[in-house]
């Protein structure tokens, strides 16, 4: 700001055009509004408006928080915040906040509404393109106002809407009618959680809608289906935690590239006449019955479900023969090792293998090479497992013979992530493998802890919580690594192996006895 005020000050005596009062630097260019006018006026050298643009520009780049604290204490800026083009409101400070709000609830609610209220009242409306409104915990009182905040957001220059209601009881009714005569034309993205949501009757043509999240709404199959059939430009389609949704079709929507249905939990069919779906996000089990048309577009799959490994290996290569990345996320699966075939991922490059869950997952990790074998173009391979499992045999109990393939050969896979990476016999003849038989290898990483976040980046200051067993576990899994995988390493590859963080974690391990260490 007070660089502007010089720059327009310099400006203004350069011209001859106007000299700084007494006490009042620069106020004669950026004075009051009349002092404004006056100026404008009387000086034809001057161009207040291109100095009002810059001071809106500015203002527009501001977080809402920010914006509406400057627009309290500058006139220029009050003008400019009553047509401030985005707004974010939240309550998540005051219940989740590190400086949590220790007032009763009741008193932090009316406190909010009383801010969000003077914040909407002091905006015009006008020229707002992108409001996001996120409650948490919110209840019937704030429920009373949501309707007239609403009024206020949503005009026919709105592209954005999202309104993230976090209540575990009541459910706001969304009123539909904010998206009737043509207010919702210009709305090219809506996200809607925790509230009733019935668009059957009072919604019009959302003509610009390219984007529609729905994530724990209630909606009924024909509400959804009239929504969508209105909404001829969608390109992404999510719906997360939808309960009431029980058959889901997707009309001929020809725009639509990306559809993700997750942990709907009533969902029993899922029909799609789009025609150019080339995007999979699914968070179904596999009784859930598909017809998405002509899957041999589809590009990108990310499938999670039980016995998904063994599904994904044995029918996605013949019914989405293009597949050019896939993240699969096994949460149980009735066998444990995986077959070799011979069908194939001919074009994908990236691949992603979550396993884990309490019930038996897959425990012969060397099985996963067949993925690799029926990958040749295989660029990426990230393989995370969680929690461990006490069938596994430790490396260190049967050390003699590992298992190889050496007339297998990887010559396009690059880099090779394994989180959680531990002593399992089978892990270590895994990375074995891939390391004497993948000549473009150039970085493999092993990773002994479950691969969030460490202190140097947490605010906390602190790496996240692990067992003590599995930091035991992780002590096993380095001396693993050291022993059966860095040996193996070429001079050519890049060899991380990370292991818990020492400051956060000083773990005394006793002498390796290998006889007695196994999982």
């Amino acid at each position: 700001m007070q660089r502007l005020r010089e720059m327009e000050e310099n400006r203004c005596v350069a011209d001859g055009s106007a000299v700084s009062q007494p006490g009042r630097r620069g106020a004669p260019c950026l004075g009051d509004d009349s002092s404004q006018r006056a100026q404008i006026e009387g000086y034809s050298g001057i161009y207040l408006p291109e100095v009002q643009d810059i001071l809106c520009r500015i203002h527009s780049l501001m977080p809402t928080r920010y914006a509406a604290r400057a627009a309290s204490v500058s006139r220029a800026f009050l003008q400019s915040w009553r047509s401030h083009p985005d707004l974010a409101l939240s309550n998540f400070d005051e219940v989740f906040g590190s400086k949590k709000d220790a007032r009763p609830k009741d008193e932090r609610t009316r406190d909010f509404i009383t801010r969000v209220d003077g914040i909407l009242k002091n905006h015009s409306g006008i020229g707002l393109k992108t409001f996001k409104l996120q409650i948490f915990s919110a209840k019937a009182a704030h429920f009373d106002h949501l309707d007239s905040w609403l009024r206020i957001a949503v005009t026919p220059r709105t592209e954005e809407l999202m309104l993230d209601l976090r209540s575990t009881s009541a459910k706001y009714n969304f009123p539909c009618s904010l998206l009737s005569d043509r207010t919702g034309d210009s709305l090219q993205y809506l996200l809607l959680a925790s509230c009733n949501f019935h668009p059957r009757i009072e919604i019009g043509c959302l003509r610009s809608l390219t984007r529609l999240h729905l994530r724990k709404v209630h909606i009924t199959d024909g509400d959804l289906g009239c929504l969508l059939s209105n909404s001829f430009a969608l390109e992404l389609l999510e719906l997360s935690d939808c309960s009431t949704i029980i058959c889901l079709k997707i009309p001929c929507l020809k725009k639509l590239r990306h559809l993700g249905v997750l942990s709907c939990d009533s969902l029993q069919v899922v029909e799609s006449k789009a025609t150019n779906l080339s995007s999979l996000s699914f968070v179904v089990e596999l009784h859930v019955r598909l017809s998405l048309g002509e899957t041999s577009l589809i590009k990108e799959l990310d499938r999670s479900c039980s016995n998904v490994a063994f599904y994904a290996r044995t029918e996605l290569p013949s019914s989405m023969p293009n597949l050019e990345t896939l993240t699969i996320c096994s949460i149980h699966e009735v066998v444990d090792t995986l077959p070799m075939l011979p069908s194939r991922f001919l074009h994908l490059k990236f691949l992603q293998i979550v396993l884990g869950g309490y019930k038996s997952s897959i425990s012969d990790y060397f099985s996963l090479v067949s993925f690799l074998e029926a990958s040749p173009s295989l660029e990426t391979f990230i393989l995370r497992v969680f929690p461990l499992h006490e069938e596994h045999v430790s490396v260190f109990k049967d050390p003699l013979v590992l298992r190889t393939m050496p007339e297998q050969h990887h010559v396009k896979l690059k880099r090779v992530t394994i989180i959680n990476f531990y002593s399992a016999k089978s892990m270590v003849e895994l990375a074995c493998h891939i390391l004497e038989s993948t000549t473009s290898l150039e970085q493999l990483t092993l990773d002994t802890t479950n691969g969030v976040h460490r202190c140097s980046v947490n605010k906390s200051g602190k790496c996240s919580g692990m067992r003590w067993e599995r930091l035991v576990e992780a002590r096993r899994a380095f001396l693993a690594a050291q022993t059966y995988i860095k040996p193996k390493v070429p001079s050519t590859v890049e060899y991380n192996i990370l292991e818990p963080c020492s400051k956060c974690y000083a773990v005394e391990v006793e002498p390796l006895d290998v006889k007695n260490c196994h999982i």
